[in-house]
């Protein structure tokens, strides 16, 4: 009898796949990250330009989720890989001939962003089918394991290419990724349920509109996650412009030091993975492990600017290391809970406010950066995450360990 794996044919492709996309996803997003401050010094102007380009992620995933939810997905994603290196390439050659222009990089990013906010949903929805059963809490910390181990190999060396060469060489590396990522996702075999000889219908989809919601509505647990995670991780998008706008203004400070501090993060959350991957965290603790990693992220965050480059590093390790096991719990267990025909409409609000409630924190906290010390503003931020991370998560904590501390 043959012994059963985490690796499977299937799960092995998508993790391939999920790498390739990632080597070229975390140089884009670094450069990205930098490019709009660069070229015009304003905190306000780069945090206009995140929530801007997020827009597309806060309509199109509720939009397309219920067509998602009835019909094949591994298509949807295969085509948007291809979709999205052609575009990526044909701006890459653009960026080689042409100078900065904030709307045409906005008008990219907003291109991206749409493709890839059907892409998301599409991906989180067929990735739970792709994991063999009883495998489950391994399966997502691989998945989580990957962005951070990507991002702490590439990070330094992206540094040197965006000072070197700029995005353009960049964008072209990332398309060409993009296409190589697409063409191994073509070879998972996987059967989805569909509903064939069915056309559009305005009236089923608006009723799986109503569905959806009617579900989440008596799912308090699920309601109290969807309305707390987009708060933390507003919090973190929103402080992201301040770190680098401080890493390129404050003394002694650079880019590479940005880098260096950013590879410290996710080597705390790589050697976070391997012990969630090697040990099990039992159902009845996974909550307050949660709980405890909430509280205490954002309490590193607020003394994070005050310390020196060498303490700055540990702390972000450490946070790391604590926020790849909270993320695993929650995906593994939220994922789990939802019922297949229902995964990608649920997880269509969790895109939605993820996109909307951190965009205007980034709006709102630019604006604060314009007119406060970097170091000042992120510790304010990070101490009133804490509120609503009391009141939601941990008064309607009977509720929540309904979701998280299920057995699967």
């Amino acid at each position: 009898m043959k012994k059963k794996t985490l690796w499977s044919r299937n799960f092995t492709i998508i993790t391939l796949g999920t790498v390739i996309s990632a080597i070229g996803g975390v140089a884009m997003g670094f450069a990205l990250g930098f490019v709009v401050f660069d070229n015009t010094g304003s905190t306000l102007l780069t945090a206009v330009f995140s929530a801007v380009s997020l827009l597309p992620r806060a309509v199109l995933p509720v939009l397309v989720s219920p067509y998602l939810d009835n019909f094949r997905r591994k298509p949807v994603v295969v085509g948007l890989d291809y979709l999205l290196g052609g575009v990526t390439l044909l701006f890459g050659w653009y960026l080689l001939h042409h100078s900065f222009s904030l709307p045409l990089y906005l008008l990219f990013c907003l291109v991206m962003n749409t493709i890839g906010a059907v892409y998301g949903l599409a991906y989180h929805s067929l990735y739970p089918n792709l994991i063999p059963e009883g495998f489950s809490q391994k399966g997502y910390t691989i998945s989580g394991m990957l962005y951070p181990t990507v991002t702490m190999i590439m990070t330094p060396v992206v540094s040197i290419l965006y000072t070197k060469w700029g995005l353009g060489p960049i964008c072209l590396a990332e398309g060409c990724l993009l296409l190589l990522a697409a063409t191994v996702e073509t070879q998972i075999k996987v059967e989805e349920r569909t509903q064939k000889g069915q056309g559009f219908s305005f009236r089923a989809y608006i009723q799986d509109f109503k569905d959806g919601f009617a579900y989440l509505k008596k799912e308090k647990g699920l309601l109290r996650i969807y309305a707390y995670m987009p708060i933390a991780q507003g919090a973190s998008e929103a402080t992201e412009p301040l770190f680098r706008a401080w890493f390129r203004t404050a003394p002694g400070m650079d880019i590479t030091m940005y880098a260096l501090f950013t590879t410290a993060q996710f080597i705390g959350r790589t050697i976070g993975g391997i012990v969630h991957y090697k040990f099990d965290i039992p159902p009845q603790k996974r909550f307050s492990l949660a709980y405890l990693v909430y509280i205490t992220y954002a309490a590193m965050d607020t003394i994070l600017l005050w310390l020196g480059f060498p303490l700055m590093m540990v702390n972000r390790a450490v946070c790391g290391f604590l926020g790849i096991n909270s993320a695993t719990l929650r995906e593994s267990s939220v994922q789990n809970y939802l019922p297949d025909h229902m995964r990608a409409k649920i997880n269509a609000v969790s895109e939605t406010l993820f996109a909307i409630v951190p965009s205007v924190m980034t709006l709102a906290v630019g604006a604060l950066g314009e007119v406060m010390d970097y170091r000042l503003c992120v510790t304010l931020v990070s101490a009133a995450q804490m509120l609503p991370c009391y009141l939601i998560m941990w008064r309607g904590r009977e509720d929540v360990k309904k979701v998280y501390n299920q057995t699967y």
